[in-house]
């Protein structure tokens, strides 16, 4: 945190912002992902959700927690063991067979695979006529309730202190982290709610044989122990493996983008952790969705924005774009909208996986990117899942297929779901409203303006100004031209008086001039601006330039 505070004042409250070159963050950033690794699973959830926030940490950064992996080092079968008897009863009861040795191991759970006998009728249908069933059974860390509440008190105790050395998007952007972080783990330690989720999830794409979702047994599952069907499937960014089976790659990313767009756009509750260790794909390329610990839910008001603002990046229209970004509440008002349009203009060419001219990498990419956390931009809560999805799934379907094009698939299923069409609908309604709005205006001015040229006829028509001036403009002008005229006249009179010999006057004029020098100097040291300055201006791009 001092390190961080140092980067923004070169004495932590106060000074000139200090310019901190790439490979310094990147070191600190590697430090600061050894430091995770060793404070334990809260601290590696935490990394991880970090890794998706460039409105908080310098590009450096994300780059280096990107990698962070959840993946720990499994707690002991004996523990675990206790956990899962605790929950269903004794394994050999319960199970007819159950192999020890995890097949997964995350943070705060760990997957072992196991066999049911089918002797219930829904485990008999769904067990294609065999005798037994395969499944995966997802148990919680031993002991990981009260380890995740003092990391919490930790993380909630730092955040005053690293609130003090930021500025208000900042503030505004850790705030939100630190709370939805702390609702985001206390769910994915509730299994009753993963199941929840999970059923509904697969209640949506039920009639979709592009996607497996893996079945809940609920005879099996509790609040910290989850048993699920086993789906097996070849990792989805295994692309080699990929290739041997003969999988469409191209196709299994289109497929994965238009899923996500579905959960988010039209069901309004997603899988939110689409990491390469819970996707997979099957031998005739359907995708397998594991562990739904990590979800969430998305309200009708930001799933009509989401829209609007994919719309707006299928039309390329970038005023659009910015438009939406700030009713969501992502990009403050006040941002420097020039700017803005050109780091937008690139990122369309980007994700259309079109090349990018080099000049423009050099003079806009390279100082945005490396200023991005600068910007005016801040990530209200309902929407940091939403992030996290949006950016690993765009670096699995670039895994899978390297010239993929986000907006294409994006436009394809807007078209193929009328929300284009709706958009323009919706465009030619307001149209219409404002036409009638300015027929019936028209209609109205023209009483009103004769009845006005008839006041002017008549000398009857006064005009009544009114204004605002909250900053004080025209009270600090007065007083300038009030100190201005006794300056003039105090050095008038000093020289008469020096002139005349009368030294002790002439001091007195002299020290009078000097007190009221200082107040017209102070005068103009005073703020008197009645505007707000963007924090982030091309002319800010210009200075960086000319500093480094």
């Amino acid at each position: 945190m001092l390190a961080y505070a140092r980067d923004r004042r070169r004495f932590l409250l106060f000074g000139r912002r200090r310019r901190v070159d790439p490979e310094t963050h990147r070191h600190r950033a590697e430090v600061l992902l050894e430091s995770l690794l060793t404070l334990g699973p809260t601290f590696i959830k935490l990394g991880q959700l970090l890794s998706t926030r460039p409105d908080i940490l310098p590009p450096s950064y994300v780059d280096v927690l990107a990698s962070l992996q959840d993946d720990v080092p499994p707690a002991g079968w004996d523990e675990a063991k206790a956990v899962l008897e605790d929950e269903l009863g004794p394994v050999d009861e319960r199970f007819a067979e159950f192999d020890t040795e995890p097949i997964s191991g995350a943070s705060l759970g760990q997957v072992y695979r196991a066999r049911l006998d089918a002797e219930s009728e829904r485990e008999r249908e769904s067990s294609d006529g065999t005798d037994h069933r395969d499944v995966a059974v997802k148990i919680r860390r031993p002991n990981i309730e009260s380890l995740v509440q003092a990391d919490l008190r930790v993380i909630k105790w730092s955040l005053p202190i690293l609130l003090s050395f930021v500025d208000d998007a900042r503030s505004f952007s850790l705030e939100n982290l630190a709370e939805e972080f702390s609702k985001t783990i206390r769910e994915e330690m509730d299994y009753e709610r993963e199941a929840e989720m999970l059923t509904e999830i697969r209640a949506n794409f039920a009639d979709d044989d592009r996607f497996l979702i893996p079945d809940v047994i609920e005879s099996h599952s509790g609040p910290r122990v989850l048993t699920m069907e086993y789906v097996e499937g070849t990792k989805i960014n295994d692309v080699e493996e990929l290739e041997r089976r003969g999988i469409d790659r191209t196709r299994v990313a289109e497929n994965l983008e238009r899923s996500y767009l579905q959960m988010i756009m039209d069901d309004g509750v997603f899988h939110a952790d689409p990491h390469p260790g819970n996707l997979a794909v099957t031998d005739d390329g359907r995708i397998v969705f594991y562990d739904f610990g990590m979800s969430g839910r998305v309200d009708p008001f930001v799933q009509e924005k989401i829209v609007d603002f994919y719309i707006a990046v299928a039309n390329q229209d970038i005023d659009g774009i910015l438009d939406a970004l700030v009713e969501i509440g992502t990009l403050s008002p006040e941002a420097d909208r020039g700017v803005m349009a050109e780091v937008m203009e690139i990122a369309i060419q980007d994700a259309r996986g079109e090349d990018v001219e080099q000049y423009r990498v050099n003079q806009i990419v390279g100082q945005v990117e490396d200023s991005i956390y600068e910007f005016p931009l801040r990530l209200p809560k309902n929407l940091a899942l939403v992030l996290r999805v949006a950016t690993v799934v765009e670096g699995v379907c670039v895994t899978l297929d390297e010239d993929f094009d986000f907006i294409s698939v994006a436009t394809d299923y807007l078209t193929e779901q009328g929300y284009r069409e709706e958009s323009i609908r919706q465009y030619i309604d307001q149209t219409g409203d404002q036409l009638r709005r300015t027929g019936q205006s028209l209609t109205r001015i023209a009483p009103k303006a004769e009845r006005a040229l008839d006041r002017l006829d008549r000398d009857d028509l006064y005009v009544r100004i009114g204004v605002e001036d909250e900053s004080n403009v025209f009270e600090n002008l007065a007083k300038r031209l009030v100190y201005g005229m006794l300056l003039t006249m105090s050095l008038f009179s000093m020289g008469v008086l020096y002139a005349l010999e009368a030294p002790r006057a002439s001091i007195v004029a002299a020290v009078f001039s000097v007190v009221i020098l200082i107040q017209l100097y102070r005068s103009f040291r005073s703020a008197t601006g009645i505007g707000s300055r963007p924090q982030f201006t091309r002319q800010n791009l210009r200075q960086r330039r000319g500093e480094e």
